[in-house]
């Protein structure tokens, strides 16, 4: 997706974000009634607001806030991780009301901000601040996270049902607790599979127990991803789940070039709508609704209901969920598929519970 973003006409903001980082913030909006002067802001991480993931979706959230509200928004895009401090600070000074930062990395610096400008509301995506004594609590930061686990565990389930090497593959972009709770879950959903089924298909690439697997130490790099998803075919592999941002693409690349000898699972999105040229490969995909989170946050905000509650999407309020099945619909089998829609339930219920240590605080 090709970045379309307006830079701001003030010459003093321009020159001195300019200065501060990579790229100028892009303002937009409407000025209707109330509305015209309140402002939403949002800093991605180094992957990008086009990284056809969880930064595109969170702000696809902030646009949707501005059509529904009437707001104006800015943004700025993050070229490395260095630009955090900066760019945060700078939509600060651009007197946002809401400044929405993304990505675990962010975390400290969110948090900072947040404490020096209390009359500013922070939301953050990905991150919750349960270490009370580390980040006592400001009235002004949410927390807006996901127990990714929960759909993983039915995309394990899935790729265990439907490989036919009886290996399946996965890797990550940094060993984080938002990276790895994809891949807990995943393997968690493989094991259960194996149990209930009487079956001994084998995951690559990550082990619950020790929490190590194979990392790229990178989210941008497709080649580095394509890399690490070849190395996994070559031992075996036929479905894979890349939980590596846009360096993740590279393992969608490796498998629509296998002529339907390997498949994968996206996440964060819908795949087959932010990366539709791979659709034919996507099993499905695991979401995460950071749309609707950023959303909400933003309209509580504007409507004076800002709360530092975290919010945490699950399978039962649906901020969290498997994408459809899209081309593999009629391919997959009726039982397998009716059997993912009961695990649905019962994760939702409660009936099954998920061992990952990296799930999110509930309360």
């Amino acid at each position: 997706m090709v970045r379309l973003m307006r830079t701001l006409t003030t010459a003093g903001v321009l020159a001195l974000t300019v200065a501060a980082c990579g790229s100028p913030p892009s303002e937009s909006g409407k000025s209707e009634g109330g509305a015209k002067d309140f402002k939403a802001c949002m800093v991605s991480d180094s992957g990008g607001f086009d990284d056809k993931s969880f930064n595109q979706t969170s702000f696809k959230g902030i646009t949707d806030a501005v059509a529904a509200l009437g707001i104006s928004k800015a943004q700025l895009e993050s070229r490395s991780d260095n630009d955090y401090p900066t760019n945060v600070s700078t939509m600060v000074r651009q007197k946002c009301n809401i400044v929405v930062t993304i990505g675990f990395k962010q975390g400290d610096v969110t948090y900072a901000q947040a404490k020096q400008n209390p009359n500013t509301n922070f939301a953050i995506v990905d991150y919750s601040y349960t270490d009370t004594a580390k980040f006592p609590p400001l009235p002004n930061l949410q927390g807006l996270v996901f127990n990714s686990a929960q759909p993983s565990f039915l995309a394990g389930y899935l790729a265990a049902g439907m490989t036919k090497t009886g290996k399946v593959g996965t890797f990550g972009g940094i060993n984080i607790p938002t990276v790895a709770i994809f891949m807990d879950g995943f393997a968690e959903g493989v094991a259960y599979y194996n149990q209930h089924k009487g079956k001994q298909v084998q995951l690559l690439g990550w082990d619950q127990a020790t929490q190590q697997g194979v990392i790229t130490n990178d989210f941008q790099d497709k080649n580095v991803g394509k890399a690490k998803a070849n190395d996994l075919i070559s031992q075996g592999a036929d479905i894979l789940l890349p939980v590596a941002g846009p360096a993740g693409l590279g393992a969608l690349e490796a498998a629509k070039s296998s002529g339907g000898k390997v498949n994968a699972i996206w996440v964060d999105t819908d795949g087959c709508v932010s990366a539709a040229e791979y659709c034919s490969s996507l099993l499905s995909s695991v979401e995460k609704s950071m749309d609707v989170a950023v959303t909400k946050a933003v309209t509580d905000a504007f409507n004076k209901k800002f709360t530092n509650t975290t919010y945490v999407g699950t399978l039962a309020n649906k901020g969290v969920s498997l994408a459809p099945y899209h081309q593999f619909d009629a391919t997959i089998p009726a039982e397998l598929k009716s059997e993912i829609t009961a695990l649905t339930a019962d994760i939702a219920s409660g009936k099954i519970t998920l061992a990952s240590k990296a799930q999110p605080v509930t309360k």
